[in-house]
Order: structure tokens, then sequence, then C-alpha cells
């Protein structure tokens, strides 16, 4: 198999990439791969571009569409590969490879523009074939051009001119980091969809007084402390094992330095899969573009739906549990037992945080309300739409039955060492974590449901912003709520429709 060293700048280099040579016989995986080293430099540079999970999730959607449009285009528009922009011209006599390298390219550099000297690099290392190069090269542009254009009305991310609610439950900045702001308050309702047909929503979640919430309450109270807070547990509290903390870390990707967010988590994920299925260029190109376009729409549905909801994380739901608490308190003597006003999460991995004055950072609260979960609903969304491509069993392709929610194959024999834990990057103290290499027995719907676990068990989230919890203590697919259910709605949403370009505008 044809494998060539890519050629980066400094800032691609040294114990965060460890000289890893990209394959160039795939031009899907290969700019694919260079979109994700984009996402993890984006969040490392400082240069600020599409940072945070819902830009990341748009950024990755609007290079593989670009990628899947100029594939699709330059190979004639095989009946198996629609058009996701309708109105494209024919591409005659252009080389794919070269359509999909040109494609990438601009948009990457569209949207990445502190990085360009590595996109050229990437360009100049991409390995393109003879015939055909040139109009491969214009077609390819003319789709950068036209799917930019398409989603040159998106909105920003900042929070100027929110007014955040004074209902007690409501989401406030973290106690422990009151300067946090809010990000993307607008971003879910005022963004068109990608491919969606309608805008999925979810059932308000459970609240004070009810069992639900309780329940919820003492699970992330006991699972999602911080450790040197352990010891102010009651005696019967649930505590969090070392396997459950390792979860928590393993799916982390808060857009940490080194690291990125968590759909470029996904797309290393479903790269594996991939691999192993032994995919064609044209497999990839479909494959991809499902999976970000999906995680793209799960980005925009899950925070118009958090900004909906409005739900206060549990640093406050714990700390304030007792009516007597908080900005909105009632005057009261007694505490109730289920409420510790100096609570603290474990938090989200602050990895790779320089110390800063002589001062280690802590782990983070995310500035935006817990309910749903996005990473539930990214990952869900990404999971389910491989689950869908691949077919029930894990081998042939075709689709999954809207009710087959359950155990598949597609992980069998594999395994995958997250970026948390690859024995390089350090913890927010300085350490470096041990290599850990994962099996998942259960495949991708085990990921769907230990990803949106792993929130609870950094005391982030509560257990119902991933999904409800059944009579028997499992996860329950059949209502809606929280991100996970939400996730798996849009993926089937975009694979039975054939991905086509979302109806779904902005909310009026």
């Amino acid at each position: 198999m044809a494998r060539a060293e890519w050629p980066r700048p400094e800032f691609w280099t040294g114990k965060f990439w460890r000289g890893a040579a990209i394959q160039v016989d795939d031009q899907i995986l290969y700019w694919n791969a260079v979109a994700l080293e984009a996402n993890r430099v984006s969040h490392t540079n400082g240069a600020g571009e599409q940072t945070g999970p819902p830009l990341s999730s748009r950024a990755l959607a609007i290079v593989h569409l670009a990628m899947y449009d100029a594939y699709a285009g330059a190979s004639g528009n095989p009946a198996n590969l629609p058009k996701y922009l309708p109105n494209l011209p024919a591409a005659a006599n252009a080389s794919a490879d070269a359509a999909v390298a040109a494609a990438a390219h601009a948009t990457l550099s569209a949207l990445f523009p502190s990085q360009g000297a590595a996109f050229d690099l990437a360009l100049m290392g991409a390995d393109l074939p003879g015939g055909g190069v040139d109009e491969g090269r214009a077609f390819g542009l003319l789709v950068a051009k036209e799917i930019l254009k398409d989603r040159g009305g998106d909105p920003g991310v900042g929070h100027a001119g929110y007014s955040p609610s004074s209902t007690r439950t409501a989401h406030r900045p973290d106690p422990d980091d009151p300067e946090q702001g809010y990000h993307a308050p607008y971003y879910g309702a005022a963004s068109k969809c990608f491919a969606v047909t309608k805008r999925h929503k979810l059932d308000d979640p459970p609240r004070p007084g009810n069992v639900k919430y309780r329940n919820a309450l003492r699970e992330v109270r006991g699972k999602g402390i911080a450790p040197e807070l352990m010891g102010t547990l009651p005696q019967n509290a649930p505590r969090r094992s070392a396997k459950e903390t390792i979860i928590g870390v393993y799916w982390g990707y808060d857009g940490s330095s080194g690291l990125g967010t968590p759909p470029r988590l996904y797309n290393q994920i479903a790269r594996e899969v991939a691999a192993a299925k032994m995919n064609t260029p044209e497999d990839n190109a479909r494959l991809f573009a499902l999976v970000n376009v999906a995680m793209a729409d799960a980005g925009i549905l899950a925070w118009e739906q958090k900004y909906v909801h409005d739900l206060w994380r549990p640093v406050l739901g714990v700390r304030e549990h007792d009516p007597s608490m908080g900005p909105f308190g009632e005057p009261g003597s007694e505490i109730h037992q289920n409420s510790d006003p100096s609570w603290l999460p474990l938090g989200a991995p602050n990895t790779n945080a320089k110390p800063k004055d002589g001062v280690q950072p802590k782990n983070i609260t995310p500035p935006f309300p817990a309910y749903p979960s996005g990473h539930a609903t990214f990952g869900a969304a990404a999971f389910h739409i491989t689950r869908l491509f691949y077919g029930s069993d894990g081998i042939n392709k075709g689709g999954v039955p809207k009710g087959n929610r359950g155990p598949d194959t597609l992980f069998d024999g594999l395994s995958f060492v997250s970026d948390e834990f690859d024995g390089v990057n350090r913890d927010n103290k300085g350490t470096v974590r041990p290599r850990h290499e994962r099996e998942f027995d259960g495949g991708l719907w085990k990921m769907i449901e230990e990803n949106g676990l792993s929130r609870v068990y950094l005391g982030v989230h509560w257990s119902f912003d991933a999904f409800a919890i059944g009579a028997n203590g499992k996860p329950d697919f059949g209502q809606d709520i929280g991100g996970a259910p939400l996730g798996v709605e849009i993926a089937e949403d975009v694979f039975s429709t054939g991905m086509k370009k979302s109806p779904a505008g902005p909310k009026p």
C-alpha cells in the first residue's frame, strides 16, 4: 500500500503528531487526516479558528461535503453517490483524486487561514495522478466555492446581547470559573441544518422534585465529585470507580490543547472501522460525508435544545439543591441532605494546559447548558450513521431498521487508543497519563452508551442529559430524553433520505 510522509511545518510536528505517516492512495482518508489535524491544531495554536464543538462539526461537514461532491461529480455522479449541492455542473475528464484534493485544500484554507502553509504542503504531498489533474482541480475548486457560499450565512458562537434566565434551575457560569460566559447561545436556533428533514426536538428533562431528577442528582454527586472531596460524601453515596474515572477522561476531547473536540475523536474511531472493512475511496467519500453531516446537524440541534431547556450543570444543581441556596433562594435554616454547597466536579479534562502565573489550571465545566449533552448527541449521530452505512450485522451494506438499537459487530477484533490516554498527553497537573488500549464488546452501540455516561463520571452532566434510565437501570432510547436519542434520530433522518440538502432553515 503506497504511503508517504506528509511534510509539515513546525507546529504540526512534535509530541502530538509523533511523526506518523499519512496514507495517500485514498484521497478521502488523506484529507480526512489533514482535517482532523487542523481541528487539533486550531485548539492548540491560539488562532481561535473553528473552535468549540459546534463550529468544529460545521467545519468538518463543509470539508467532507466538498470532498464528497467533488468525488461524485468527477466520477460521473453514479446513483449511489447522489449530489449534495443539486446545481453543480458535470465534471468532464476530471481526476477524482485531484478534485477531492482541490476541494479539501480550498475549504480548509478558507476555514483555517492560519494553517494555510500546512495545507499547501499537504497538497504538495498528495501524490496526484497525471491524467485529468487540471480538470479535477478546477472542478474541486468550484465545489469548494459553492459549499462555502451555501454556508456563508451561518451564525457565530458569540454571546453578545445574550440575557440569561432568572429561573432557579437555569444555566449560569460555573462558580469555580465565574468569567466563562456563554458559548453559542444563538448558534442552534439561527443555523439552517445540513441534511435533516426537520428540526428534531426533545422532551423537557426531569426537574427538582421529580424522582428521576433526584436519582440523577445522587448519582452525579457521588460519581462525578472531585477526588479531593470524596471524603465529604455521605456514607451510602455511590462512588466513582477507577474504571469510571478512566471512562470519563477517555471520551473527553473538551477543546483541549493538542486534542481538539469530540467530532475529531468520533472521526478517529470511524477511520478504524473503515480500515477494518477495507473501504474503497468511494465508500469513504460517502461514509465520512454522512458521519460529519450528521454531526453538524447534531451540533445545530443540540445547541438549539440546550438553550430552549436551559438546565443548570451539576456544579450548580448540587451546590444549590436546597431551596435556600443561590441567587433565587428562599429563607431557610435546614440544609437538604442531597445538597452540598461546597461540591465541585472532577471536571472535563483540561489536558495539556500550562500553568499560568505559577498556578496549575483547573479542569472545566463547559460554558453552555447541560441538557442535552453535546457529547452524547455527536457520538450517537456519528456512530449510528456508521452502523446504518454498514448494515445491522456490521458486514453488509444496507439499512439498519429503526428499531435496531442494540449491540453490533462493527468493532469486533478492534481496539482504540484515545488521545486522552495515549501515554503522551498530560492531565491538568502536568502528569503524563498512561497509554490505555480499549476494546468495545457490543461495538459502536456500546460506544454510544459509554460515551454518554462518561460525562456523569466527570461531574459535568446529569445522566438524563444523555438518555433516560429505564426501570432496569439501563439506557432507555424509547423516550425523547437526552442527546443520544436525539443523535440517533438525526442519523436515521439523514441516512434514510440520502443526505439531501436540508429544507430545515433557521428556527422561525
